[in-house]
Order: C-alpha cells, then sequence, then structure tokens
C-alpha cells in the first residue's frame, strides 16, 4: 500500500498562511474541517491532523468525510487501472451482509471457509490443473501478495535442493523481464533474491523474448516468472515457448528451473477469450499461478489468488498450524486477518456468469479496445503499440505495410471477423503514443500534456515512459474494462482527438494550460519534489532501478 507521511499540523497551517495563492483563503489557518453542510450537526470545531477531544455524531462525520471524498476522480473514468469498478447489486448486498467476517477464523465461519475451497478447486479446474494433481491455494489481499507468497516457495524449494545436495544456497536469483509489475520487483528486494532483469524491445513486442531470458539462468536461478499480460502493452509472454527452452536447457545441463505466471490480469482473461491458447498447468513447468480476482475476475478491490499445482510444491515450512482460534488450521499469507467478503463476491460472479458470462464481457472488452486502436490510427496522430487489433501472426511493422498496401480505412476488420481469436492475444488494454511524423510537424508539443487535457475531461489517462533500454519513449495507456461500453469509447476517441487537435493549434489555450500543470505538478509540487530528492538522495542500499519503480 502507500506510505504516508506524518503531518506537524502548525507547521503545514504556517506553511499555508504564507503561500502566495493561499493567503487570501485561510480561515484561522484552515487548520480545521470546513464540510459543505456540516454546520447543520455541529457548531464544534474539528481538528484536521489529530484526534478531536470529543467526538461528533455520525451524520456530520459522514458528511464530512463524504464532503472530502467528493474531489476524488471518477473510478469509471479512471482508465490508468486494472482494478474492477463496478457490481451488480445483489453482489454489493451478499458482500455488505458479510463485511464484518475475518476470513481467518475459520472455525467461526466454516461455510466461507467451504466457498472459498470451492473457488480454489473452480480456479484449479478454469486453469488446467492436471486430473490426479493435488492442487491447493489461497486468497490473497491481491496478486502483490500473490506474487511474494510464489516467489516465496520457489525460494524455499530452491534452498532445500541446494542444502541436500551440500551446496551453496544463499545466493538465490530470479528471472523476468524488464516489463514486469513492481510487485515482483519487490519480492526480489524484500526477501534478498538477486533480480536478474530480461531487457525488451520493440522487436520482442515490449515483453520478455523467452530465447533472450536463458543467458540470466544458472545454477542459482530459483525459477522464471512469466507475465500473462504486460502491465505496459496487455501482451501475453509465451509461456509455451519458455518451457519447451527450459525442457532443453535441462536436458543439456541438468538444470531444473521452475515456471511461475504471473496471471494479474490475464489468468481471467486468457481462458475465457482465448480457451485454446496454452498458458497453464497442463504445462508441466508451470508450477504456481498468481491472478486478481479484483481485476478481470470482476471483483471490488482487495481479493488476488494464488494456486500451485500440486500440494507437494508447497513447502511444509512455510505453513503455519494454529490452534488458537478454537480448531486446527493451516495458514500460508504474509497477514492474518482478511475481510471475507471479497471471496464471496467471487463466488458470486462465479454463480451468476459461468463460463460463458466471464467469455462474453473478455469478447466485449477486447472489442471495444480494438475499436479505440482503429480510431487512434486511422487519426494519423497516433502510433499504437498495443497488438490485440492486429491479425494473429501478423507483427506491427508487417501490419504497417498491410495498411498501406490496401489503403488506410480498410483495415484490418474487413479482411477478418471480429473473435479475439483472429487477433494478437493480450489482454484488452490500449498502449499508444505521437506518431514519429506528427512529432516532426508539432516538436514543440509534449505528450505529457495529453495527459493534463484529459484529466479536465474527467478521463484520467497515464503517460509514462516504457521498461529500461526503451525509457526514451513515452505512452499513453487505457485499461477497457466492463463498465466500459462502445458509447464510452466513442465519447473518449472524441476527446482525445479533439485534445490533440487544441495543440495543433498554434499559440492555443489548450497548450499553455497543460503546459503550465502538466502532469499535475506546479511549480511549487516541483520545489517540493526537488527538495524530497534531495532530502532522499543518500538513503542506504540507492541504486538505478531497472524496472520503472523508483527508489526514494
Amino acid at each position: 500500500m502507500s506510505l504516508s507521511n506524518h503531518l506537524d499540523a502548525e507547521s503545514v497551517i504556517q506553511r499555508a498562511k504564507d503561500h502566495p495563492h493561499l493567503k487570501h483563503a485561510r480561515r484561522d489557518g484552515r487548520e480545521i474541517h470546513g464540510g459543505a453542510y456540516t454546520s447543520r450537526y455541529s457548531e464544534e470545531d474539528i481538528p484536521k491532523f489529530s484526534i478531536p477531544p470529543t467526538g461528533v455524531s455520525a451524520k456530520a462525520a459522514y458528511q464530512i468525510v463524504h464532503d472530502e471524498l467528493d474531489l476524488d476522480g471518477s473510478p469509471a473514468l479512471n482508465l490508468a487501472s486494472f482494478v474492477h469498478t463496478w457490481m451488480p447489486e445483489e453482489a454489493k448486498q451478499l458482500m455488505i451482509e458479510n463485511i464484518s467476517k475475518n476470513f481467518a477464523d475459520q472455525d467461526e465461519y466454516p461455510a466461507t471457509m467451504a466457498l472459498h475451497t470451492r473457488c480454489v478447486s473452480m480456479i484449479a479446474d478454469l486453469w488446467k490443473a492436471p486430473k490426479g494433481s493435488k492442487a491447493i491455494g489461497t486468497a490473497t489481499a491481491g496478486s502483490s501478495e500473490a506474487i511474494m507468497l510464489g516467489g516465496l516457495a520457489m525460494k524455499k524449494r530452491w534452498q532445500e535442493k541446494r542444502k541436500a545436495e551440500g551446496k551453496d544456497h544463499y545466493h538465490p536469483n530470479i528471472v523476468f523481464g524488464a516489463n514486469a509489475q513492481v510487485a515482483l520487483e519487490k519480492f526480489a528486494r524484500y526477501f534478498d533474491v538477486e533480480c536478474r532483469l530480461v531487457p525488451v524491445t520493440a522487436e520482442s513486442n515490449h515483453v520478455m523474448a523467452p530465447q533472450d531470458a536463458l543467458q540470466y539462468i544458472d545454477e542459482n536461478t530459483i525459477g522464471v516468472m512469466v507475465i500473462l499480460g504486460s502491465t505496459y502493452t496487455g501482451a501475453f509472454e509465451n509461456v509455451e515457448e519458455m518451457a519447451r527452452l527450459l525442457d532443453e536447457l535441462q536436458a543439456k545441463t541438468g538444470l531444473d528451473i521452475p515456471i511461475h505466471v504471473d496471471a494479474a490480469s490475464g489468468g481471467f482473461v486468457a481462458p475465457f477469450a482465448y480457451p485454446g491458447y496454452k498458458w497453464g498447468f497442463d504445462i508441466p513447468r508451470v508450477c504456481s499461478i498468481n491472478t486478481s480476482g479484483h481485476k478481470f475476475g470482476l471483483v471490488y478491490v482487495g481479493l488476488g489468488w494464488i494456486l500451485w499445482k500440486d500440494e507437494k510444491l508447497l513447502p511444509k515450512d512455510l505453513v503455519f498450524e494454529l490452534h488458537y482460534l478454537g480448531s486446527t488450521e493451516y495458514s500460508y499469507t504474509l497477514n492474518f486477518s482478511r475481510p471475507a467478503a471479497p471471496i464471496i463476491g467471487q463466488m458470486f460472479n462465479f454463480l451468476n456468469l459461468g463460463f460463458e458470462g466471464y467469455r462474453r464481457i473478455a469478447l466485449t472488452d477486447l472489442k471495444n479496445a480494438r475499436l479505440l486502436s482503429r480510431a487512434l490510427e486511422l487519426s494519423g496522430y497516433y502510433t499504437v503499440l498495443s497488438n490485440i487489433h492486429r491479425p494473429l501472426g501478423t507483427t506491427p511493422s508487417m501490419a504497417s505495410k498491410i495498411a498501406q498496401a490496401v489503403g488506410a480505412g480498410s483495415g484490418e476488420a474487413d479482411a477478418y471477423d471480429d473473435k479475439a481469436e483472429s487477433y494478437e492475444r493480450g489482454l484488452p488494454v490500449v498502449t499508444f503514443r505521437f506518431t514519429d511524423k506528427f512529432k516532426e510537424q508539432y516538436p514543440h508539443i509534449k505528450q505529457e500534456w495529453m495527459q493534463t487535457l484529459l484529466r479536465c475531461k474527467q478521463w484520467i489517462v497515464p503517460n509514462y515512459a516504457l521498461p529500461p533500454n526503451e525509457e526514451k519513449i513515452e505512452i499513453l495507456r487505457v485499461v477497457v474494462r466492463e463498465s466500459m461500453s462502445a458509447d464510452v469509447v466513442e465519447r473518449l476517441i472524441c476527446d482525445i482527438l479533439e485534445a490533440t487537435e487544441s495543440l495543433m493549434k498554434q499559440n492555443s489555450d489548450a497548450a499553455f494550460l497543460a503546459s503550465n500543470s502538466s502532469a499535475g505538478t506546479g511549480p511549487s509540487q516541483r520545489t517540493e519534489q526537488k527538495h524530497n530528492n534531495h532530502k532522499h538522495k543518500h538513503r542506504a542500499g540507492d541504486k538505478n532501478q531497472a524496472t520503472y519503480a523508483k527508489q526514494c
């Protein structure tokens, strides 16, 4: 979760008094809440940065917090996030009815534990666990915790094997692509595992190429993490090819390297959109898989899953036997107490949607993502780096030549049906940037200004750099979720093109606005950021990071 600093209220208030933009807006230094309607409920001043000496009524407390949260963005328009933001009313009711249940107390809530067991069984079946295998798994707070647990199990198995062989077991390493989400790097840093990042390129579709990973593997490698759905472009890394190369490596060297699949988003997309695609437990070398129930599992935030193909792949030393809650319970988690409501929400979705319901949603998301991709490319202003709108087996460069040959406007949709299986596999993610031609014609326009202008329309569309080795390329990214209908996509397309064309006008107001508030960072924030960078630059362990995660 995000870190927050303690605020010295008196210091903040004094700085606010002296701030040139705020000196006319203060009310006794603004150290108290000033909710829009709270005077109806309370006459007492309520401090903002310390616990009030006496409380207020529930209505007043609700109104104060409610008023402050009005300043948040709309979750439905947050196109930066993979996290699901809508569930049916019946699901909400079910989760609220069970919001007080602690999943850690298995003896007190046996029915909830039974639902959890059934969820694990359903997911194992979805991911094609072999017949006769004793798959095992658990719910987690999200994919980050799940990745930690998967990585720890690989590290422990490696250590036990090395100890049994009488070999050094103090220098483990793990291999994954530089396009990895920050949770993978967190595992390596938090649990003292050397992080070996495989560079990514445009030729490798901005994800890890299995052949490139081999040179980073040695006898100290605890495993390879393969990403089913890159956070940058949504592209799937090739699990089956990675496994084949590791099989060949074992035949030559004896090194037996397991695969963990980070299917944070793809775990609930690939089985439904591409049912014939091989990436899961039907590949012998895949030992464990994680996913997020709160992404394309379509549950509200707070749920991840981690499964192992067989219980023998989960070292017993990592499993705790607990006796103090009224029964004997077994636990493998990083934390103890956790809400049961998201697990119940997952079961609701499995029953309510079934396979065909999940498939309909996944295919609709991909169809809407293709609509956005084609519109951006046809505008002539943008190059789309994600490939889910390109015919299957067609590289970006080949697709470009085809488009030139048949003429703009015909597109792949004329030659191919609109089934997901006809196109390159991936998540419903659209990653795009200004075309080279656009940048030559308008060298003064910064792509990051688009983020600011779209924010003015309430869209949250991030602009950031690709992974190391490609960090000079900036991208804009849109995640198409269930809440994003074709009508919403059309409105987004209009707003993107309108904002782009407003920047193209000489001395435009849009350029002035964007340049003065780019990426939400005004002069005061930049000064504060510079101060913080200087303040923390001598921290222990400070070094260049290989992924987009930067040390403080």
